[in-house]
């Protein structure tokens, strides 16, 4: 039963897991509806063990607060690549077309390179300063790739496709999870004209698999008429959005929403989040095209996976 009334449902994960045939096809409708209307679902029912995301939060805080010539050798090559992104170094409204001041956060981007059956031509580098963020990371990593392939398997269902396998079959290994990190506004100061947390802008991938914490300056979605909520949360939930690659493929059933974050409030300037945010992509060499068996409107051009992701990033770099 959805707990939490409006256009994002709430999904139980734990009546997918133990519920009768008639429980499963309910929480398959439940998801099928709110990506429909919100491109937004809130999953409860313990979707990854709340201890796994305490510690990963308290490593990644230990590294955030380094000085940044200590963090400067883990510095990413790029955006969507493994290491530290530093504050300033992104504005993700520009994916949708709009100027704005850099993205006021910092992150360190953990590939899955090191779970099994994943590879990576760079090998992952940690922090030596920070050695339980490795052990931390790789644990939170894994319980969110057993649920990310849960969440395709639910989303075959929900979009009642023929071939079960379908999407998981496609699952890309370039799957990665930033760590965001939005410092306080005693930390940063206040926020420039049409600045943020985070820009406006759609996911690019297919899935985005988000464990966020509450806050003044916290996550808002635009729903369909253009309006922007502030985004729901429950103790010990999930919000999972819809990506671009997802919409393209359903040809346009579920929705990739625009969603923000909010910049730090002067009603709480010590207030400082972090996000754990794991974009799920299939494999760059994938095309995507409408799925078969949806008889949704013909709106999608087959395009290549690779060349989206790395176009959107690119995007939204700075400098």
């Amino acid at each position: 039963m959805d707990q939490h009334p409006g256009p994002v449902r709430t999904v139980d994960l734990r009546a997918w897991r133990e519920g009768t045939a008639a429980a499963r096809a309910a929480v398959a409708a439940d998801l099928d509806r709110s990506m429909r209307e919100a491109g937004f679902v809130l999953l409860v029912g313990e979707p990854v063990p709340p201890a796994l995301g305490d510690e990963l939060r308290a490593a990644a805080a230990e590294f955030f607060h380094l000085p940044e010539a200590a963090k400067e050798p883990y510095r990413a090559r790029a955006l969507g690549t493994r290491g530290w992104v530093p504050y300033g170094a992104e504005a993700n409204a520009y994916a949708s077309g709009v100027a704005s001041p850099p993205d006021m956060k910092e992150s360190f981007v953990c590939p899955t390179s090191e779970l099994p059956g994943h590879e990576a031509a760079i090998p992952a580098v940690w922090p030596r300063e920070v050695p339980r963020l490795r052990e931390a990371a790789n644990a939170y990593l894994a319980a969110v790739e057993a649920l990310h392939l849960e969440l395709l398997e639910l989303t075959t269902v929900a979009l009642g496709l023929d071939e079960p396998g379908h999407l998981v079959a496609r699952a890309g290994v370039q799957s990665s999870m930033n760590v965001n990190w939005y410092p306080s506004m005693n930390q940063v100061g206040p926020a420039a004209e049409g600045q943020w947390r985070i820009g406006p802008h759609s996911d690019f991938g297919t899935v985005t698999i988000l464990d966020r914490q509450p806050g003044l300056g916290g996550l808002q979605v635009q729903l369909r008429d253009g309006t922007w909520v502030d985004a729901p949360w429950i103790e010990g939930s999930i919000f999972v959005n819809c990506g671009d690659l997802l919409a393209a493929w359903t040809n346009g059933r579920w929705r990739s929403a625009p969603h923000r974050v909010l910049p730090p409030a002067e009603a709480a300037p010590d207030e400082s989040l972090i996000s754990l945010v794991y974009f799920c992509e299939t494999s760059w060499d994938v095309e995507i095209a409408p799925l078969p068996g949806l008889d949704e409107p013909d709106a999608f051009l087959p395009f290549n996976a690779g060349e989206y992701l790395r176009a959107k990033l690119d995007q939204i770099t700075v400098g």
